[in-house]
C-alpha cells in the first residue's frame, strides 16, 4: 500500500481550490479512493490522480445538510414560536405518547 494512503481514514475531510470532499472509501485493490462532495455528488479518483490534486486535510463543514439538499426547516429545526417547545421536556412527551 503506498505511504500517503496511511495518513488519511475515511471520514476524513479535504479541499482543493475549488472544493471540500470527504473520503468515504478506500478501494486497494482498484487503486481508488471513494469521495463524496459537499452537495452530495460521489466519485473516484485513483491513486495516480491523488498527488496531482494537492488535496489538503480540513475541517468538515459546519452544516452538513449540503449533501441531502435540505434546509433546517426541513426537518422542523427552526421553530417560529418564542419560549420553551411544547416538545422540550423528554419525560413530557413520553407521558403524552403513553410510555
Amino acid at each position: 500500500m503506498a505511504q500517503w494512503l496511511r495518513e488519511f481514514s475515511i471520514g476524513d475531510w479535504y479541499a482543493t481550490e475549488n472544493q471540500s470532499f470527504e473520503i468515504v472509501g478506500i478501494d486497494v485493490k482498484a487503486e481508488i479512493v471513494l469521495v463524496q462532495y459537499y452537495d452530495g455528488a460521489l466519485d473516484e479518483i485513483d491513486f495516480d490522480s491523488w498527488g496531482e490534486l494537492n488535496a489538503r486535510p480540513t475541517a468538515p463543514p459546519e452544516n452538513l445538510a449540503g449533501a441531502l439538499d435540505a434546509e433546517s426547516e426541513d426537518f422542523g429545526l427552526i421553530d417560529d414560536q418564542s419560549g420553551p417547545r411544547a416538545d422540550a421536556d423528554p419525560v413530557q412527551w413520553l407521558h403524552s405518547h403513553g410510555l
